[in-house]
């Protein structure tokens, strides 16, 4: 493996963890978004899922994403009669986000992204040093 590897792997850790990082702020935001008739579905989270990716002439692997899916956990519902969203009962079918969850999941792509960050900063200073010591 060399400092060309190295640095794309990283590359590929950081794309992976934004977009992470990026659908995690797109449930946070819709957190209370609820459909817009009656007995409509609300919104639905969404999850990542990684894979790993094997580059077969370096024999390197790094990670990308797989898919953005759906957390198909059920909805839970809240009383409010006066919503737009209302069935019969009076019940608003509410999404199947949880804040606690997302922030931990930021906070965790977050570190991953972080890690990343100073691994291509250190390969970088080490190619510094190597060409340094080629003068």
């Amino acid at each position: 493996m060399d400092f060309s590897d190295t640095m794309g792997i990283s590359a590929a850790g950081m794309r992976a963890q934004a977009k992470r990082l990026q659908i995690a702020a797109e449930n946070l935001a819709n957190k209370e978004t609820t459909g817009a008739t009656a007995g409509s579905d609300p919104y639905r989270r969404k999850t990542v899922t990684f894979k790993e990716v094997l580059d077969r002439t370096s024999g390197v692997s790094s990670v990308d994403i797989k898919e953005v899916g759906q957390d198909q956990t059920p909805f839970e519902t809240r009383y409010d009669p006066s919503h737009p969203a209302a069935d019969a009962n009076g019940l608003v079918k509410m999404p199947n986000v949880n804040a606690m969850v997302e922030i931990m999941d930021t906070h965790e792509a977050q570190r991953s992204y972080e890690a990343n960050l100073n691994t291509m900063q250190i390969t970088r200073s080490m190619m510094t040093r190597t060409i340094n010591l080629m003068k």
